[in-house]
């Protein structure tokens, strides 16, 4: 019996209080549809043992570049933190998922576009500072929308706790099951 696909959960979760029992709660969604999910936070198989003395920053992104590595996609959480888009960490392992040729499928709990969430002037398309703000009715940058959907993937928006709820992952598990065959 072949293993399980293994989908990389990317996201700002774990920045949670609880990191570890949300990556546990996506892991068993995941296995309810036949995939393995891979948190930033699991230990890797035969990390080098060079890394050992490198700065602690430097050991997680690696880390985390070596699980996308060995995953056959990404499931991105990319509900808008700290601001509003998606977190900058998650953003950056969508295009590293996305140069290794990996399907994303994306999620938010935070439905519409782009452009609603960032204050603009006196009516017309700019910010603050007077800079255009991209109004494509995507939701997210385009280049992190299009990009999940060149990749083969889709973006499920819900409303709901994006630091509760756990739908919009599971449809999004879902898409990525049917998609990599696991159902």
């Amino acid at each position: 019996m072949a293993s399980p696909p293994r989908v990389y959960l990317a996201g700002p979760d774990v920045f949670l209080p609880d990191p570890l029992a949300r990556a546990a709660a996506q892991k068993q969604i995941c296995a309810q549809f036949g995939l393995a999910g891979v948190s930033p936070l699991d230990p890797l198989t035969h990390e080098p043992a060079a890394w050992a003395a490198l700065p602690e920053p430097h050991r997680i992104a690696r880390r985390n570049e070596a699980h996308i590595r060995a995953c056959q996609a990404i499931l991105a959480n990319i509900t808008p933190f700290r601001g509003p888009a998606a977190d900058s960490g998650t953003v950056y392992e969508i295009g590293f998922g996305r140069a290794l040729g990996l399907p994303v499928f994306g999620y938010t709990y935070t439905p519409g576009p782009y452009a609603a969430r960032v204050p603009a002037q006196a009516g017309i398309m700019r910010d603050a500072d007077g800079l255009a703000i991209e109004d494509f009715g995507l939701a997210d940058n385009l280049m992190i929308v299009c990009g999940i959907e060149q990749s083969g993937g889709r973006i499920v928006e819900l409303a709901a706790d994006p630091w509760t709820s756990l739908a919009a992952f599971e449809r999004a598990a879902a898409l990525a099951a049917v998609a990599l065959g696991a159902l």
